[in-house]
């Protein structure tokens, strides 16, 4: 791993890297490579005829590494948590939750919710463990590992053993799961070529080097770096709520020369936020706004602030960000916006990330194939990446309209919430990145099934 993880909170986990959950925890439901529902504590589901609630049926006979039952209200007692802390916590606050038997639980909204039947995409812990406390001591799930505390050294390496009562043992072939901390992609690779792990994330210059010594890469295209500019009402940063600067900060990159220089060619521009192939991309859309330094500093007058602003990243080792702020900060000075770097870390960082403190975020982020959940996470005003959470009616229209459209309508609609947020620079997307997992070849991972497109997924290693 090239970022060491949070701690063990189950409300607290990134989707990024995030295979020590995926070893301990089990979801309700997980998405596949397409952002689509697919079985995991839960067999089946069944939506209402207007998606306002979705039952879901458990697997029988599964089991906490405590003993507890995974049963329908030890799944409630989960939801609950996961609604009262971490990043989904504004969304999954909406909804409610009742047990209809010891299998199966009913997730009710007050509203139609087109992407309903995948808001059980959260992790299930012991009822035991999560009322004692202390999240991030050891975790408690029923995943397809068990952490070995007496093999583990906490940001540095962490051990996990076959939990032979998971349901589907022969989805992970590996008795023994080691991951360990090299923040430094370098050194990460170079642990890689002399056999000191078998696996980790390269950026686009470690590409050749890699597969020279013989390695083999899976690529991954999926994400969007891109600026999110979620203060739209200036109420932290008041030049943010101008949207002449919104549009003047879209203005300063050329994309293309960034696409050639930074990425070395293995990426391609982006205009709009959304995944190629999704509903809610537009084909064919022309730059709304083409690389104009001039034009973008007389918006900056046109709004009052020419002399510019102050802006703070928020920063986590091992994602690549290193590389990338410099960049970004330097067509950003253009515009006299100065920018500052904090650098977050502990079990509280991704909360803090979340919180609204940074309104601005820079994040090469993971967009789904299914574009409905980037609508969820990046643009509702409960979104996870929405870190103001500012109501905006429009918006609220449209995702209202959403909520029980289908087929071309939901399409349609997709695409308007797209025309508006590119019209009303929510973001600034830069490019879409390919992005490299490099692995030995004595093990086998054929492709991501990360709906993100971030990295594999821990049943991806063959």
């Amino acid at each position: 791993m090239t970022a060491d993880i949070p701690g063990w909170d189950v409300s607290n986990q990134p989707s990024f890297q995030g295979w020590s959950a995926e070893a301990v925890y089990q979801d309700l439901v997980r998405n596949d490579l397409h952002g689509k529902p697919q079985p995991d504590a839960a067999t089946s589901w069944k939506l209402n005829s207007n998606n306002t609630s979705v039952t879901y049926q458990l697997r029988p006979g599964m089991k906490f590494t405590d003993g507890t039952p995974v049963d329908a209200t030890a799944v409630k007692k989960s939801f609950e948590y996961a609604a009262t802390h971490g990043g989904q916590a504004a969304r999954l606050a909406e909804f409610k939750i009742t047990t209809s038997g010891p299998l199966a639980v009913t997730i009710t909204a007050d509203k139609p919710d087109e992407g309903l039947a995948g808001i059980g995409g959260f992790k299930l812990a012991s009822p035991k463990y999560l009322a004692a406390g202390n999240v991030n001591k050891a975790p408690v799930g029923s995943g397809p590992y068990k952490l070995d505390q007496a093999a583990t050294t906490a940001g540095s390496v962490y051990t996990f053993t076959k939990n032979d009562a998971y349901w589907d043992p022969k989805a992970f072939p590996y008795k023994k799961l080691v991951l360990k901390v090299v923040k430094n992609q370098t050194s990460a690779l170079n642990a890689l070529k002399t056999g000191q792990i078998d696996g980790t994330l390269i950026d686009q210059s470690m590409y050749k080097e890699a597969t020279a010594s013989g390695l083999k890469v899976v690529g991954m295209r999926g994400n969007t770096t891109r600026l999110l500019l979620t203060d739209h009402q200036g109420k932290k940063i008041p030049a943010l709520g101008s949207l002449d600067v919104r549009r003047a900060m879209n203005m300063v990159f050329d994309k293309k020369a960034m696409v050639e220089d930074f990425y070395q060619g293995r990426a391609d521009p982006a205009y709009q936020i959304f995944r190629p192939g999704s509903a809610a991309y537009i084909k064919d859309l022309k730059e709304p706004y083409p690389y104009n330094v001039a034009k973008a500093k007389e918006l900056m007058k046109k709004a009052g602030f020419e002399e510019g602003f102050t802006l703070t990243f928020p920063m986590f080792e091992g994602l690549g960000m290193e590389k990338l702020v410099p960049v970004v900060a330097q067509q950003l000075s253009v515009l006299n916006i100065r920018v500052e770097q904090k650098l977050l870390s502990g079990p509280k960082a991704v909360e803090e990330l979340l919180s609204g403190k940074y309104p601005a975020p820079l994040w090469p982020l993971g967009n789904y194939a299914n574009s409905l959940q980037d609508i969820n996470d990046y643009v509702k005003v409960d979104g996870i990446w929405n870190v103001m959470h500012q109501p905006d009616p429009t918006v609220a229209k449209l995702t209202k309209q959403l909520s029980s459209a289908q087929g071309q309508e939901a399409v349609k609609i997709q695409q308007e919430i797209n025309r508006y947020i590119i019209d009303q620079a929510w973001f600034v997307p830069m490019a879409y990145p390919d992005g490299f997992y490099a692995y030995s070849p004595k093990i086998s991972v054929p492709r991501s099934t990360d709906a993100n497109a971030l990295n594999p997924r821990l049943w991806d290693f063959k």
